[in-house]
């Protein structure tokens, strides 16, 4: 494979992968989440979120994977890496940290923190729980979109 066509290979996986990974992040923010909120049953309703949040990671997993090493083989590629200098590359600053944040939580936190720690305090109050998350992932989900916009501005003009 030529090297232009490889850097358009990058250039597809990262763009479904932002896809596949922003796009289940809004699912949970925008349907699932307000949808468990209204049940009766914080109780239920935090299982069924446990269960569905459980398969969503895997996916969640893989694809920031793939997010994360197309976008440094394109900064490679393009010999690009002085934009991190530049302000007016402000969406490429945001969109790493949105990618350390979920990679963090991902890969560090979640299997070893949030199991221990947020579980517990879950179990005790999951209508909070459920509260908390939902307020967190609406944060993340509206940086991402603003990082998003402004990629897509800044690299197309």
């Amino acid at each position: 494979m030529d090297s232009d066509a490889s850097f358009l290979t990058a250039r597809i996986l990262h763009v479904i992968g932002v896809v596949l990974w922003i796009g289940g992040v809004a699912f949970i923010a925008a349907v699932l989440l307000p949808t468990l909120r209204r049940m009766p049953d914080s109780e239920k309703s935090l299982a069924l979120f446990a269960a569905v949040e459980g398969r969503f990671k895997l996916q969640a997993r893989f694809v920031t994977l793939i997010t994360g090493l197309s976008g440094i083989y394109m900064l490679a590629w393009l010999h690009a890496w002085d934009r991190y200098m530049d302000p007016s590359s402000w969406w490429l600053h945001l969109m790493t940290f949105i990618w350390l944040v979920f990679t963090l939580v991902l890969f560090v936190l979640e299997p070893f923190l949030v199991r221990r720690g947020i579980h517990g305090k879950a179990k005790r109050d999951p209508a909070r729980a459920l509260r908390v998350v939902h307020r967190m992932l609406w944060v993340l989900v509206s940086l991402s979109l603003i990082a998003i916009f402004g990629a897509v501005a800044g690299v197309h003009g």
